[in-house]
């Protein structure tokens, strides 16, 4: 019979179609097949429930907690009473702290995968010490924070930056207890090492991957662009405060200027939930905002290039290693390619600054561009296989155990 085993996930892993899920599905759907899984988390989508049944196929037992994003956000405000970071009260649940203890108790559980930092706070403390914990913090989420509050004005920067310092000092607290800490990427483990003093060979990191069958230039598509003009296009969540920042700089900042050497060009935002300024942003001259999209892959199919334009990110963007896969020339911020380990001008091409967007997207728009694609697709199949990164998680998950 599989081992039980407790992994807690801040949002349901299911479907996987935005960064954090597409990794925590793939997470769950390998340890399905090593151990019973008994999983605990959020639904804060109501069109996310319909996907429990889904979700359950892979677990032993489960326990979904409804979490409303508005009431959840005033409820983080006590965090500013009591001291403590605001994401801990956000995700708080004495429901699932119960759950937790009681299948832990039950099933004699020795092995916990946590997803995302603020899900640890269910098994710190005396009574899951003896477990072995592992977290997967993937992104550092203090450090985001940082930079949220870089870009606000007062009281908005004055929250952030305490979330930031707070929220820290309870990364540190959760890999201090745990028994491994990993990170999306080597260089996200690295700044997490400078932030918190902790030494580089105690943290640990699992790459991201992609489905390279499923994500493939070689699958048959429906050309979604009506013409033959030279289709630039973001593919994101497009409710998501550093998506939103970016599309916004992007069009009002450096299309123009892309217009003005290729007046052909059209940008396409393409993503679910589209807030009331990415709305607007179809009212400029050669932008387009399609909401969501049944599939993504034929927007990156016949795209001209992929870009992303994050000026605001942490990790590495599923959103980048999808486009790789379908062997487009992707050009990005340093931010975006942050952690990335593909070569700048030949795998990927880094812009931070308009002339800089437009220098390398004449080089993408050259004869010889279409070679940048295979050399990046080869790079995700050879380097980004979640086959491949999972090997990492079941050796910790092992590690020391009978």
């Amino acid at each position: 019979m599989k081992p039980d085993m407790l992994f807690l996930a801040h949002r349901i892993p299911f479907p996987p179609n935005k960064g954090d899920k597409i990794r925590s599905f793939h997470i769950l759907d390998y340890l399905s097949k090593h151990y019973r899984v008994h999983l605990g988390t959020f639904v804060d989508a109501e069109d996310d429930w319909k996907h429990v049944p889904k979700v359950q196929e892979y677990c032993e037992s489960s326990c979904f907690i409804g979490l409303n994003p508005l009431a959840h956000k005033i409820k983080s405000l006590t965090g500013l009473i009591s001291g403590q970071a605001m994401t801990l009260p956000y995700y708080g649940s004495r429901k699932l702290g119960a759950w937790v203890r009681s299948v832990v108790q039950s099933q004699g559980i020795n092995r916990i995968l946590i997803f995302s930092s603020a899900m640890a706070q269910f098994v710190l403390g005396n009574g899951f010490s003896q477990a072995r914990r592992i977290i997967d913090f993937v992104d550092v989420d203090s450090d985001k924070w940082r930079q949220y509050a870089e870009n606000k004005n007062w009281p908005l920067s004055w929250i952030y930056r305490r979330e930031a310092k707070n929220l820290l000092q309870y990364e540190k607290q959760v890999a201090g207890s745990f028994d491994a800490s990993l990170f999306v990427s080597a260089s996200e483990a690295d700044v997490f090492s400078e932030l918190s003093g902790f030494s580089k060979g105690s943290l640990g990191h699992m790459n991201n991957g992609v489905d390279t069958v499923y994500f493939s230039p070689d699958n048959e598509y429906v050309n979604p662009f009506p013409g033959r003009e030279k289709a630039l296009v973001f593919v994101g969540a497009m409710d998501y405060w550093a998506n939103v920042e970016a599309v916004s700089w992007f069009a009002k900042d450096i299309f123009p200027l892309v217009r003005g050497e290729y007046p052909e060009t059209q940008f396409y935002i393409v993503g679910s939930r589209p807030t009331d300024s990415v709305q607007r942003l179809r009212t400029l001259p050669g932008v387009a905002v399609t909401g969501a999209v049944p599939d993504v892959r034929p927007y990156l199919h016949y795209a001209s290039a992929v870009i992303a334009p994050l000026r605001i990110a942490r990790g590495i963007q599923n959103k980048v290693l999808e486009a790789m896969a379908m062997a487009r020339p992707v050009v990005a911020t340093g931010q975006a390619l942050e952690g990335l380990n593909a070569k700048r001008g030949k795998e990927v091409f880094e812009a931070n600054s308009g002339q800089e967007f437009v220098q390398r997207l004449r080089e993408v728009f050259e004869p010889g561009a279409p070679e940048a694609g295979k050399l990046a697709r080869s790079k995700v199949c050879s380097e980004y296989n979640w086959s491949i990164s999972l090997q990492t998680l079941g050796q910790l998950l092992e590690d020391q155990r009978s």
